[in-house]
């Protein structure tokens, strides 16, 4: 443990260097830091909600869509497939409570019935009462549908905050059905609920090729629907324009792969948008099979736009136009690109946080980390005396280390946080006190300096190890199942224990052994 290989000190000296380089922005303004090059650490600490203020929305996902999606879906599924060669005739097919029931009109075919709805309902109950069959979903499949559908909100929330530009947002579930969003340093919520509040499922259909649009002496025949344009049109005598539009999706938005804002040939904003494969080869076939039709583009059961085809577009490409304006074409692109919510979302509760409690929960945490520095500076000094101050050198780079790793990773500090570090600054003598403990009772068993502190380091590192381990999983435990405010300090004092051990078990010694081998002294100032 004396002697210290050359390389271990070369790593120290990088790492202690690249700490002071990263940890440095912190120091420096953020208007001074835009004019640092790129390739320089130029990043801050992400201050959370409480301490930067920001916007705080609460969305509450509405899970009962999710289930009347998937009961659409499987009474579609038991019509085709009742329906499919050899046909099973049948009656009443309707939705129930939870799924759907039908009566099968020969009982002789009960039984062919009762193996396709099992086929198509994989995991599900199906009750037979004489010829009345009832195909419901489990609890459990209930209650994996719902998980999925509240997930996936999840996910497309956090893309439509991130494509918006937004940073250092927080997205979190809350109970069965609500999703918290915590946006940092926003103050006007308006275009982040707006950007947030839309479905953006966006379909192609055909439409009616009798009446395009609507008019009170014509009726919306079977399978047609009747939506209005997303811009609210009117025609010459300022009536509402509408569309009958044929319910059949020929292809869906859940095939894009990118859309981006553009230009047109007439320098106007459009949306160009591109499919995956299966995408492009329905887009293909449906123009190519109804060129000269015109063909509605639908978001959120709203006309966008309802183009002629003029020719085939076999190239899984195409440009969305309408009355567009710039900002309202690059909204568009970006919930399309963020992909649909699978379910609708309303926002229950919304606060603008104010900086003014941040920069006093900022102020505060800096006078209690400084009373807590300077306590444990001057414990040490006392306690230890020139090896406390090697301990107390090293305490100093073990907070730089831990800005520069916050700063690194983007991590939001939190007030939580906060109290972490302040943690962190107690914890991070414990090595030191062990060793040091360790070598006293070394040196008083008649051992000689260097004896004594080769002796203190090999035989307080298994505790040092297994004292912060175990505190380091406690840490990671609650990050995992914690939320919020226990995040924030999970991860402050995960990150503050590992450059503790660092400072403790490698800078500590470094200093100790030169100091020994360059003063050989007779007895330890312990």
């Amino acid at each position: 443990m004396v002697n210290i290989a050359r390389w271990k000190k070369v790593l120290v000296l990088v790492l202690s260097v690249l700490g002071l380089a990263f940890s440095a922005p912190n120091l420096i303004s953020e208007d001074t830091l835009k004019g640092i090059p790129d390739w320089l650490p130029h990043k801050h600490m992400n201050l959370g909600l409480d301490l930067r203020g920001g916007a705080h929305l609460l969305l509450e996902a509405r899970l009962e869509v999710a289930i009347k999606e998937g009961l659409d879906n499987l009474l579609f599924g038991a019509r085709s497939s009742l329906r499919a060669n050899p046909g099973i005739g049948y009656s009443n097919l309707r939705v129930v409570p939870n799924g759907i029931g039908l009566t099968v009109l020969k009982p002789e075919q009960l039984s062919d019935a009762q193996k396709r709805l099992r086929e198509l309902g994989q995991g599900m109950n199906l009750v037979a009462e004489d010829t009345n069959l009832t195909l419901t979903f489990t609890p459990e499949l209930l209650r994996d549908r719902k998980n999925a559908a509240i997930t996936q909100s999840m996910e497309v929330v956090r893309r439509r905050i991130d494509g918006s530009g937004l940073v250092e947002a927080s997205v979190q579930r809350q109970g069965e059905d609500r999703i918290l969003v915590q946006v940092p340093g926003v103050g006007d919520t308006t275009s982040l609920k707006i950007t947030l509040g839309k479905t953006a499922r966006m379909t192609f259909h055909l439409m009616d090729p009798e009446f395009q649009t609507f008019d009170p002496r014509h009726r919306a025949r079977p399978g047609v629907m009747v939506l209005p344009s997303i811009d609210n049109e009117k025609s010459p005598d300022g009536q509402k324009i509408y569309y009958l539009v044929k319910k059949r999706v020929e292809v869906s938005g859940e095939n894009l792969v990118d859309s981006q804002p553009t230009v047109d040939q007439n320098n106007r904003p459009v949306v160009s948008f591109r499919f995956d494969p299966v995408g492009a080869r329905r887009f293909g076939s449906v123009t190519q099979r109804n060129v000269k039709r015109p063909f509605a583009i639908v978001l959120d059961q709203k006309v966008i736009s309802a183009p002629v085809i003029q020719e085939p577009i076999l190239g899984g490409s195409g440009q969305i136009s309408g009355n567009f304006t710039t900002q309202s074409a690059n909204e568009l692109a970006l919930l399309l690109r963020s992909g649909a919510l699978p379910v609708p979302l309303t926002i229950i509760e919304e606060r603008t946080v104010g900086p003014g409690l941040g920069a006093d929960s900022i102020q505060a945490g800096k006078v209690a980390s400084m009373f807590g520095l300077i306590a444990v500076i001057l414990f040490m000094w006392m306690a230890y005396g020139s090896f406390g101050l090697m301990a107390n050198v090293a305490l100093a780079l073990n907070l730089v280390l831990l800005a520069a790793a916050l700063s690194i990773l983007q991590a939001t500090l939190t007030l939580p946080g906060i109290a972490g570090i302040v943690l962190t600054i107690g914890m991070a003598v414990d090595a030191n006190v062990l060793v040091f403990e360790r070598i006293r009772e070394e040196q008083r068993a008649g051992r000689t300096p260097l004896s004594s502190v080769d002796a203190g380091y090999k035989r307080a590192f298994s505790t040092i190890i297994d004292a912060n381990l175990t505190t380091f999983i406690a840490a990671l435990l609650l990050y995992m199942f914690g939320s919020g405010p226990v995040r924030g300090f999970a991860i402050t004092l995960a990150i503050g224990l590992v450059t503790s051990m660092f400072s403790a078990i490698m800078v500590t010694r470094i200093m100790v052994v030169t100091w020994l081998l360059k003063k050989r002294p007779q007895t330890l100032p312990l």
